[in-house]
C-alpha cells in the first residue's frame, strides 16, 4: 500500500512523540510543523527534533505559533512535564528548525503538492493563520485529520478538549473553512488506553527509542494517577493511524461548530447528534476505533 504523504502539525508532548515515530514508520512524512501547546513552542520544536533524531528520521522541522490567536496561552505541563516528554532525558538536538516559519511552509508546500494531507495533533493556530494569509489554502488540502474536540465530555473543562480549548478562535476558523475534516476526538481516543503492562512491552523491545517510549509512558501514567486514572489514552497516535490505517476508524458525518464565547462552554466542539438536523454536515466525526489493533501498532513501533 502506498504511504500517504503527510505534514504533521504537532506540539510534542508524550503521545505526540509516539505519533511522530508512527508517522515515520507508516507514512511518507514530508515535514513537521510545531506549535505551542503541551509546552512552549521552543520546547515543542526542540522535542520534535529530538524524537526525529532518536528514531532516525530525516525530516525538516518548521517552528510555528508561540501562542493562540486571542486570549492567554495555556499548556499541559502538569501532564507532560516541563520538558514535554514525561521525564525522559534526551540530549539537545543536533539539528535546527528550518529558517522558514511553519505557516509560510504550509502555504507553499500545499501549493506545490496538492496531494499532501495534514494531520494536526495540537492547537490549530498554524492552520488558522495559513487560512487567514492565503484564502485558497483551505481548499488545497487533500485531507485534514485533527486530534481534537469531543462528541462527549472534555478533558480541560467538562466539555472542552485541550487542543481546541487552547485556541478556540483558530479552531473556529479551520472548521468553517476546511470542507474535508476528520475529527479524532476524546470520545474516540478514550477507547484506546495503555497501562503499566505496555511500559514493560516497550522496554522489552530492546531498542533505544523503545526504552525512551517506556520511560515516557511511565511518566505519563504517574502524571494522571492523581486524577484516578489507571491508564492513559493514545490521542495523537490514533490520529496518525486514522490516516495510515483508515480501516481502524469508523465515522459519522455530522455538523460541528466551535464555541468561542460561552462562559462554561468555551472550546467545546458542538456536535449535532440529531437524527434529522437542519444543519449540513461538515465533519467526519470518529466514533469507533479498533483499539487493540491501534495499541498493537503503537507497541510495534518501538521495535
Amino acid at each position: 500500500m502506498t504511504r500517504p504523504a503527510i505534514i504533521l502539525d504537532t506540539d510534542p508532548g508524550i503521545d505526540d512523540a509516539f505519533a511522530i515515530i508512527l508517522a515515520l514508520q507508516h507514512a511518507d512524512l514530508r515535514a513537521i510543523t510545531t506549535t505551542a501547546g503541551n509546552v512552549g513552542v521552543d520546547v515543542t520544536t526542540a522535542n520534535a527534533l529530538r524524537i526525529l533524531e532518536l528514531a532516525g528520521g530525516k525530516v525538516p522541522v518548521y517552528r510555528g505559533a508561540a501562542g493562540p490567536l486571542l486570549g492567554p496561552t495555556i499548556d499541559a505541563g502538569s501532564i507532560h512535564g516541563s520538558s514535554g516528554l514525561g521525564g525522559a532525558e534526551l540530549p539537545d538536538p543536533l539539528g535546527s528548525p528550518e529558517d522558514t516559519d511553519a505557516v509560510s511552509f504550509l502555504i507553499s508546500a500545499t501549493a506545490k503538492d496538492p496531494g499532501l494531507k495534514v494531520i494536526a495533533i495540537g492547537p490549530l493556530t498554524n492552520l488558522a493563520l495559513a487560512i487567514e494569509r492565503d484564502e485558497t489554502f483551505a481548499h488545497r488540502l487533500d485531507g485534514l485529520t485533527i486530534m481534537g474536540g469531543s462528541a462527549a465530555e472534555g478533558n480541560t473543562t467538562s466539555v472542552a478538549e485541550f487542543n481546541i480549548y487552547a485556541d478556540p478562535e483558530a479552531a473556529d476558523i479551520v472548521f468553517r473553512a476546511v470542507s474535508n475534516i476528520r475529527m479524532i476526538g476524546l470520545n474516540l481516543t478514550h477507547q484506546v488506553k495503555m497501562g503499566s503492562e505496555h511500559v514493560k512491552a516497550f522496554a522489552a523491545c530492546n531498542t533505544r527509542h523503545g526504552h525512551v517510549m517506556s520511560v515516557m509512558l511511565e511518566g505519563y501514567l504517574k502524571a494522571v494517577e492523581f486524577i484516578g486514572f489507571d491508564g492513559v489514552f493514545m490521542h495523537d497516535p490514533t490520529a496518525v493511524l486514522a490516516v495510515t490505517h483508515p480501516e481502524l476508524i469508523e465515522y459519522e458525518y455530522r455538523h460541528v461548530s466551535i464555541e468561542t464565547k460561552g462562559e462554561h462552554t468555551r472550546g467545546m466542539t458542538v456536535v449535532d447528534q440529531r437524527v434529522s438536523s437542519p444543519l449540513e454536515p461538515n465533519v467526519h466525526v470518529g466514533v469507533n476505533a479498533d483499539a487493540q489493533a491501534i495499541i498493537d501498532l503503537v507497541v510495534a513501533s518501538a521495535l
